[in-house]
């Protein structure tokens, strides 16, 4: 069963999972949604489209970390001064005047992600991978500010999630070794041990934005095993 790989490589990326309001975290690695927002903006597929993002969905996603990040945080303000010589602010439910909103924000800084997601439809990952290549909408890891340093395209191996990505070569900076530890990779499972994450998409509108469960296991690629890009 074939497989769409994708790296995802920045200064910065922001795969938020879990919080929301004043503060915003990142999972270690990439969300379901986020990699299925940046596909969808790839093809151009609009947030009302329910039904392509519910067929997208189904594909198994598999994550190689090539680089782990470090995690960053950075305070904003919403709010605070005027505008057009009124307050300018997050309004209250009390019906006070607008407040200065403080917001703490967790990025990952430095990260390398190999992204794999597995169908049996070779025609449709080869033009999820076209859509990357040439992109409708502009690509982004996780927020909009965040720009890919690398074309994400890979490409479609013939391989299965698994196999895919541990055989895809991996790709160091000048004097950069493997991690003694190996790689690490997260992968969708059905397995009900594995790690709960509420990061599947069921809609992507605006006004009503929901997700459902998956599970996720951990496993590595020992160093030995790794296979250098030559």
């Amino acid at each position: 069963m074939p497989t769409l790989l994708l790296r995802l490589v920045g200064p910065l990326q922001s795969w938020g999972i879990g919080s929301r309001f004043s503060f915003r975290d990142t999972s270690l690695e990439p969300t379901k949604s986020g990699v299925l927002g940046l596909l969808c903006a790839a093809a151009g597929v609009p947030r009302e489209d329910d039904e392509t993002l519910a067929q997208l969905t189904e594909l198994p996603m598999g994550v190689r970390v090539n680089r782990e990040g470090r995690v960053v945080q950075e305070f904003q303000t919403i709010g605070g001064g005027q505008v057009t010589r009124r307050p300018h602010g997050v309004a209250r439910a009390n019906g006070g005047k607008p407040a200065t909103v403080l917001s703490r924000r967790e990025y990952l800084a430095d990260a390398d992600f190999l992204v794999g997601l597995q169908h049996s439809d070779r025609e449709l990952l080869k033009r999820l991978n076209q859509a990357l290549q040439r992109p409708v909408w502009p690509l982004c890891l996780g927020r909009r500010c965040f720009i890919p340093a690398l074309p994400p395209s890979v490409g479609v191996a013939e391989q299965e999630l698994d196999e895919a990505l541990r055989q895809c070569p991996w790709h160091p900076r000048p004097r950069e070794a493997v991690p003694p530890c190996g790689l690490r990779l997260a992968l969708e499972t059905q397995d009900p041990a594995g790690e709960v994450r509420c990061d599947v998409p069921v809609s992507f509108r605006h006004e009503a934005r929901r997700f459902r469960l998956r599970r996720v296991v951990t496993t590595w690629i020992r160093a030995e095993e790794v296979r250098l890009w030559s």
